[in-house]
């Protein structure tokens, strides 16, 4: 296929695609599906080899949150039977990260819910940071504590923390139909802040919310542009009690077209698959190691994720092997200069050019006679594979690891 061709050389080089060659990946027909896995793969084993990253979630503080998000299970007022506390001391983050490290993660995530932190609790986080660093030097340290204000960026860097995730999540213009309480501005302002601190950026999207193929394509050409280092693409999980428990948009090959979409457009940055990948690959997940280089391991904030025991056989079945702690990641040019997705990436404001609604028609940027429609984008709910966090952090039984 004369576009996978080009888009393999684009990648390849480090060029953006066009707008229309994105929206064509994920136009493409199930009879080729695995042609688009195959092209993609090739990009990523260019810049990453079969090297997978594998990440772990210590959920500082659960539930509580003051925000509206509808996609989440800690949201304003929700009523969805998550687990709920404040947050975790010192020790006990240290003791939970200690498990996911020992199953062979390289990044602690340490993510606690609410609008954004204060003076005092990033204070806490640092206080937190240090412990785990005094037990494992050589663990990378993501926060993910929401809104960032003046300063609090540098503190956590000073603190240690060695990235900061905040996730732009859909496009500019269907922002407000998921959240009301703040802004898309909001959290690319965020993200700018964690980049200018010296922090890796970590900022990805939600797929599955109901958006078009072009709000898809929006976001992750806003990503590009604001270069982070690693970019997780969770598939919505859609949780009793939230307002889009009732969206089960994905199928299998639907999230491998969104996956190598993304790994097109960002050829050289750690895509990472995030929540929902059991819920939504379910058996194609090994397929969709070809697209990304990077995991959660075990469970997720508030639900729960196959055994870490499962994830590592995967891994292994599948011909890839887990990063070591000695590896870098990101590709050189990446590492020591801090340029790749975004480096040439458009002028103009992030999302600026988005189109379309969240509940607008699906509309192709190619004709139907050239690329074929998706004429199997859902599958049937399988809210069975949805299962509410019960081990771990914030509770008295091991984690998932």
């Amino acid at each position: 296929m004369d576009l996978l061709n080009t888009l393999v050389d684009k990648g390849l080089r480090r060029e953006t695609p066009t707008r229309e060659e994105a929206l064509a990946v994920l136009a493409t027909s199930d009879d080729d599906v695995l042609d688009v896995v195959a092209a993609a793969g090739r990009v990523r084993r260019h810049w990453f080899g079969r090297r997978v990253k594998l990440n772990y979630l210590v959920n500082l503080k659960s539930g509580l949150c003051p925000e509206d998000c509808s996609y989440c299970s800690q949201r304003l007022g929700s009523d969805t039977g998550i687990l709920k506390y404040t947050w975790l001391k010192p020790e006990q983050a240290s003791r939970a990260a200690a498990a996911g490290l020992a199953g062979g993660a390289k990044r602690v995530c340490l993510v606690a819910s609410g609008r954004g932190p204060t003076d005092r609790d990033v204070e806490r986080v640092a206080g937190t940071i240090a412990a785990i660093k005094e037990q494992h030097q050589d663990v990378e340290v993501c926060a993910c504590l929401g809104l960032l204000s003046d300063g609090q960026a540098e503190r956590l860097r000073e603190a240690g923390a060695d990235a900061y995730n905040h996730n732009l999540n859909t496009s500019e213009a269907t922002y407000g139909d998921i959240t009301t309480t703040h802004t898309y501005a909001d959290r690319v302002d965020t993200v700018r802040r964690a980049h200018a601190a010296g922090l890796s950026a970590c900022s990805g999207l939600i797929a599955g919310m109901g958006e078009s193929d072009e709000d898809l394509v929006d976001v992750v050409f806003a990503l590009r542009a604001l270069d982070p280092d690693s970019v997780p693409v969770n598939f919505l999980i859609p949780v009793e009690g939230t307002p889009l428990a009732a969206e089960w948009n994905l199928s299998p090959r639907r999230c491998l077209r969104i996956l190598a979409m993304v790994r097109f457009v960002c050829p050289d940055v750690e895509v990472r698959i995030a929540g929902g990948r059991e819920v939504h690959l379910r058996t194609l997940q090994p397929l969709a190691l070809h697209l990304a280089n990077s995991i959660f391991l075990g469970d997720y904030l508030t639900t729960e994720g196959q055994s870490g025991r499962a994830d590592l056989e995967m891994i292994a079945d599948a011909g890839f092997e887990v990063e070591g702690a000695d590896e870098v990641t990101l590709p050189a040019h990446r590492s020591a200069a801090g340029g790749g997705c975004g480096a040439d990436a458009g002028g103009g404001a992030c999302g600026a050019d988005a189109g379309g609604g969240r509940d607008a028609a699906r509309t192709d940027a190619v004709p139907a006679d050239d690329v074929p429609t998706d004429s199997a984008r859902t599958d049937a709910a399988r809210s069975d594979l949805v299962a509410v966090r019960r081990r771990g952090a914030g509770t008295d039984l091991p984690p998932n690891a």
